[in-house]
């Protein structure tokens, strides 16, 4: 198969790849971004089940750079975002027990985000890459399907185990500085759980319940958030439960996360159907501590996603445009 050629491949069409790929395609450069996934969005996930759906990956996101909060702002002038809450219960059954940083979602899902950054772009779903090699100043990038891709520049997106993976299958050599800041940034899982019920379930006003300290910590209603036409629960657990269940069969999933939701039921409430969705590199817990990485003493490699300069969607964003800017000023 003749391989596809570009000025940039970008591995992952997370938050972080497709903004980056944004800006370099806005620059004038050739991008094509490539993702395992069925679609594009990474953690940007939502769910069709039965007639509604459900956010199961990143909930919401808050802005706490200038920056970003203008971007929202212009999302919101275009009817895609909108502030969903500023605060949600910490675990009573009255509603917000406090105000915080406003909490912003996206009409119709989480992944309407990522299809919007997307759209205009050369994207290649359903293609896992499965090695990166090098050739002169050039890479190489293989993936299972049989696709090939040639690039001046390569930016890797997925967390940091995955694409390390990558390298050590085309025996890439990493400078020693650059593989020890990689391979020091661990990430933390996370089950998520989607339940769709039919009757009474009450969760408090916004339709959201936030309990750091919970083995469920996280518990959203997606119908009174505004995504859903059906009454669709999410619910996280957190790192201690999802390791320990990690290879549960399902069923004893469904029924130890539904216990957490007992206090919200009315007695006419029945569970229909469950689905669940297992995030081994959900949160990154080790930073790195800046917004992208760039490889030493290679051809352009950049590294960038949510685990450089801050998790949460924003970091994610701003790591995107800080990897795109950086393989701008590489490649010039």
């Amino acid at each position: 198969m003749e391989s596809k050629t570009t000025d940039v491949l970008v591995v992952g069409a997370g938050v972080a790849g497709l903004v980056a790929a944004c800006t370099l395609q806005s620059a004038g450069h050739d991008v094509i971004v490539v993702d395992k996934g069925r679609s594009v969005g990474g953690r940007l996930a939502t769910r069709r089940i039965g007639g509604g759906v459900a956010d199961h990956g990143a909930q919401y996101f808050t802005a706490r750079s200038n920056e970003f909060q203008a971007q929202i702002d212009r999302w919101i002038k275009e009817g895609l975002v909108y502030l969903w809450a500023m605060g949600f219960s910490t675990g009573s059954l009255t509603g917000n027990e406090a105000n915080g940083h406003p909490r912003y979602a996206v009409h119709g899902g989480m992944n309407r985000l990522a299809k919007h950054l997307a759209a205009g772009l050369n994207v290649d779903v359903d293609t896992k890459i499965q090695r990166v090699e090098r050739q002169g100043a050039r890479w190489l990038v293989s993936a299972e399907n049989g696709e090939r891709y040639e690039a001046n520049a390569l930016l890797l997106t997925p967390p940091v185990p995955q694409s390390l993976a990558l390298l050590d299958a085309g025996q890439i050599a990493l400078a020693d500085e650059d593989r020890h800041a990689l391979e020091s940034i661990t990430y933390s899982p996370c089950i998520a759980a989607m339940f769709r019920f039919t009757g009474d379930v009450k969760l408090p006003v916004p339709g959201g319940v936030q309990r750091p300290a919970h083995t469920i910590p996280w518990i959203a209603d997606n119908q009174q958030k505004g995504i859903s036409d059906e009454r669709i629960l999410t619910l996280h657990a957190d790192p201690d439960y999802s390791r320990r269940y990690w290879d549960a069969p399902e069923v004893e999933i469904v029924e130890t996360m539904q216990a957490y939701l007992q206090p919200y039921l009315k007695s006419d409430a029945r569970l229909v159907e469950a689905q669940i969705k297992r995030w081994r590199y959900s949160f990154p817990e080790t930073l790195y501590a800046k917004p992208v990485l760039l490889a030493a003493a290679l051809p352009v490699l950049a590294f960038a996603g949510d685990a450089f300069g801050g998790p949460r969607v924003e970091g994610a964003y701003l790591s995107g445009l800080a990897a795109g800017r950086t393989i701008l000023e590489a490649l010039s």
